[in-house]
C-alpha cells in the first residue's frame, strides 16, 4: 500500500498525533482528573447498567437511624447513652465487629460519653473520623494529605479505633473511590472502611505495593491506595435494619446480625450525607462505607490499578497508530470504517471484561485518537482535493498534447497501452496544397496562426464526427475513428467526416486571402486492422496508430493529388459504411489504382468539391 499523503507531512502527523495520545496516556497514569474522565463515568456507569445488581456478601449489615428510629427514640442526634443502649443491643444480638458511620466530634456529659465508650469497647469497633485535605486540587486518585484531623471525643477514642471516612466523588458527585491510607502530620492514617474489615477479618490488612493482603487474598487498589467501589445495587441492596426496631422489646431480627459485620449510620431524612450512584440518584453515606467493607471482605472490587491503567494507555497509543496509518494507507472510506471498528472493538473489551470486575478506560482510547485521526482525515481530502486539482490540470494539459478522449483514458488507467493492441479502425489524412508557399508568404509568425485555426476547426470537424485527431502534421493531420474502442458506426461517421473537412476547411479558405495560395483540400480514408500502442522513449512517449491501413489512408492523398479529386476514399471502408447504412453510397469515380509502396492494387472512390456537396446533402 502506498502512502496517499507526502512523507513529511506523515512523519509530522505521526509525531504530533503520538504525542498527543501519549501526553493523554500520562495523564492518565498519574489519575490527574481530567476532561476524559466526564466521559468514563458515562461509560462506566453505562457498563455498570448492562451488568446489573449484584448479591452483596451476607457478612455486612447496616443498622440505619431512620425515620422510625427518630420518631420513636427522639431527634437527631440521638443522646449518646441512648446510642450506647443501640450498640449493647448489636453487641447481645451476636455482631461480631460494629463499625460506626456517625462523627462523634465534641465530648457531652461525661457520664453519657462514658457510658458510650464502654459500650463500643464491648467488641471490635471502629468509629468514623474525618479529616480536612491540604491539597484540594490533588489528583484524585493520589495520597491524601490531611491537613486537620477532627476525631470523635476522647474517652470514645480511647475505646475504639478511629478510621477517616473521607471518600472521593467524580464532578458529578458520584463516590467512585474511596482512600484506604492518608498522609497526616502524625504519619499514616488507616480509613474507616479498612479498619472496619480488619476488625471483622481479626487482623489488620497489610498494605503491599499492589493492594491489601487479608491472608492469602489481595485485595487490589488503584494509585495512592485508592479502592474503586464495585456497587451492589440501589439503596437497600445490602441488608438493613432499623435502629429503631432494633431497640424494641419484640424484635425478631437479632439473628440477622449474628457473626456479622454490622455498620451503623443515619438514614433519616434530611440527616446525614447523601450521593448519587449508578444505580441510585439518592444513597446514604453509610450505605457507601458499607458497599467499601463489602468490597474488601468479599475481595471484588472493581479491578483499577497500575496495571489496568498501563493497558488503557497502551490502548490508546495502539488505537492512534493504528487509526492514522489506516487513513494515511488506504481510502478514506476502508479507512474509516477501520478506525471506528478499531473503538467499537475497545469498547467491546471493556464491556467484555466488566463483568469481571476489571474497569479498563472506555474513553481514553477514543479522546487520545479521536483528534489526530480527525484531523489527520481533514488533512487526507485536503490534499486529495489538491491532488484533484493537480490531475485536473494536467490531465487538460494532456489533453492539448493528446485527444482529450485519450487523455482522459490515460488518467482512468495509466497502464493503457503498455501491451500493444490490434483493432479495426477507420483512418482519415487531410493536407492542404499551397501551403509551403503560403509559409513563405506570410513569415513564420502568421504561419503559425494560420495553422492554429486550420488544426482548430479539424478539431473541431472531427470531434463532431465522434472522431479524435492522432497527430498533426504541419498543414495536414491523422485523424482516427474506432480509437481507442471500436464501434460498428466508425466506417459511416469517418466517411461524413471526410466529406465535412472538405466543405469546412474550403468555406474556410474562401472567406480569407489565402485561396489564392492554397488552393486544394484533400482528405483520404481507409478502413483495417491497426496497432494501437505507445511509441517512443520510455521517458517520451505518445499514443500512435500504425500498419498498413494507415500507410494506405496516406497513400490515398496522392491519389487524391494525381487524380485532382478532393476526397478520395478506399472501396473497404465505403462497404463497411454501407453495411450499416439503410442506402447504398453514389460513387461518382470508382477506380484501380496503384499504392506507393504496396504490390496489390485496391479500388477506390474519388470526389471532387461538387460531388462532396452532393454526397453531404445525401448523407450528411
Amino acid at each position: 500500500m502506498k502512502p496517499n499523503l507526502p512523507v513529511a507531512v506523515i512523519v509530522v502527523a505521526l509525531a504530533l498525533g503520538l504525542l498527543f495520545a501519549g501526553l493523554l496516556a500520562r495523564t492518565h497514569l498519574n489519575g490527574t482528573a481530567s476532561v476524559v474522565d466526564r466521559f468514563e463515568t458515562v461509560l462506566l456507569d453505562l457498563r455498570i447498567a448492562l451488568v446489573g445488581p449484584r448479591r452483596p456478601p451476607e457478612e455486612v449489615v447496616i443498622v440505619a437511624i431512620d425515620d422510625t428510629t427518630l420518631d420513636s427514640v427522639g431527634p437527631y442526634p440521638l443522646p449518646r447513652d441512648r446510642l450506647a443502649d443501640l450498640i449493647a443491643r448489636i453487641r447481645q444480638a451476636g455482631a461480631r465487629a460494629l463499625a460506626v458511620d456517625i462523627l462523634l466530634f465534641g465530648s457531652s456529659e461525661d457520664d453519657k460519653d462514658r457510658s458510650l465508650a464502654e459500650a463500643m469497647a464491648e467488641l471490635p469497633s471502629v468509629t468514623a473520623g474525618a479529616a480536612q485535605m491540604e491539597e484540594e486540587n490533588a489528583p484524585s486518585t493520589a495520597l491524601p494529605v490531611v491537613r486537620t484531623m477532627l476525631a470523635p471525643a476522647p474517652a470514645v477514642a480511647e475505646t475504639t479505633s478511629v478510621g477517616l471516612a473521607n471518600i472521593v466523588t467524580d464532578i458529578g458527585g458520584t463516590p467512585r473511590h474511596v482512600p484506604m491510607l492518608f498522609m497526616s502530620p502524625q504519619g499514616l492514617q488507616p480509613s474507616f472502611s479498612l479498619l472496619a474489615a480488619g476488625k471483622f477479618q481479626g487482623k489488620a490488612a497489610t498494605v503491599t505495593g499492589k493492594g491489601l493482603r487479608f491472608g492469602p487474598r489481595t485485595v487490589p487498589l488503584d494509585l495512592g491506595w485508592h479502592l474503586a467501589l464495585n456497587y451492589f445495587g440501589p439503596s437497600g441492596s445490602i441488608a438493613t435494619i432499623s435502629a429503631g426496631e432494633l431497640l424494641s422489646a419484640s424484635s425478631d431480627r437479632d439473628n440477622l446480625l449474628a457473626g456479622r459485620m454490622v455498620v451503623l449510620g443515619v438514614t433519616a431524612t434530611a440527616v446525614g450525607d447523601r450521593f448519587s450512584t449508578p444505580f441510585d440518584p439518592v444513597m446514604p453515606g453509610v450505605e457507601i462505607q458499607a458497599t467499601a467493607i463489602a468490597n474488601l471482605l468479599d475481595g471484588k472490587p472493581l479491578v483499577r490499578d497500575a496495571q489496568t491503567r498501563m493497558l488503557d494507555s497502551a490502548a490508546a497509543l495502539v488505537l492512534t497508530l493504528l487509526g492514522m496509518l489506516a487513513v494515511i494507507l488506504l481510502p478514506l472510506a476502508p479507512a474509516s470504517v477501520f478506525y471506528l471498528l478499531l473503538l467499537a472493538g475497545w469498547l467491546g473489551i471493556c464491556a467484555a471484561l466488566f463483568p469481571k470486575g476489571l474497569w479498563l478506560n472506555g474513553a481514553l482510547p477514543y479522546a487520545a485518537s479521536l483528534p489526530p485521526v480527525v484531523g489527520l482525515i481533514i488533512t487526507r481530502q485536503i490534499a486529495d482535493r489538491i491532488q484533484s486539482r493537480r490531475h485536473l490540470r494536467a490531465q487538460e494539459a494532456l489533453g492539448r498534447f493528446q485527444s482529450p478522449r485519450l487523455a482522459q483514458r490515460i488518467a482512468q488507467d495509466p497502464s493503457f497501452l503498455t501491451v500493444p493492441r490490434e483493432q479495426v479502425a477507420a483512418i482519415l489524412f487531410v493536407d492542404l496544397s499551397g501551403y509551403t508557399r503560403l509559409s513563405e508568404r506570410l513569415g513564420p509568425a502568421r504561419t503559425r496562426d494560420f495553422l492554429k485555426e486550420f488544426h482548430t476547426l479539424v478539431v473541431n470537424v472531427v470531434t463532431g464526427d465522434d472522431g479524435l485527431v492522432l497527430d498533426f502534421m504541419g498543414d495536414g493531420a491523422m485523424l482516427g475513428f474506432g480509437i481507442p474502442d471500436a464501434d460498428r458506426q466508425d466506417p459511416l461517421k469517418a466517411l461524413r467526416c471526410a466529406f465535412h473537412l472538405n466543405r469546412e476547411i474550403s468555406a474556410w479558405l474562401r472567406t480569407s486571402d489565402r485561396a489564392e495560395v492554397v488552393t486544394e483540400v484533400r482528405v483520404g480514408a481507409h478502413t483495417g486492422r491497426v496497432v494501437l500502442s505507445r511509441l517512443g522513449h520510455d521517458s517520451q512517449q505518445q499514443i500512435a496508430a500504425t500498419g498498413d491501413c494507415v500507410n494506405v489512408a496516406s497513400r490515398l492523398l496522392e491519389v487524391a493529388k494525381n487524380r485532382s479529386a478532393s476526397v478520395v476514399l478506399s472501396a473497404d471502408l465505403i462497404r463497411a459504411a454501407e453495411a450499416v447504412t439503410d442506402g447504398k453510397i453514389e460513387r461518382p469515380r470508382l477506380e484501380t489504382v496503384e499504392i506507393r509502396g504496396r504490390r496489390q492494387q485496391m479500388d477506390v472512390a474519388l470526389w471532387n468539391d461538387d460531388e462532396t456537396v452532393a454526397a453531404l446533402q445525401e448523407h450528411g
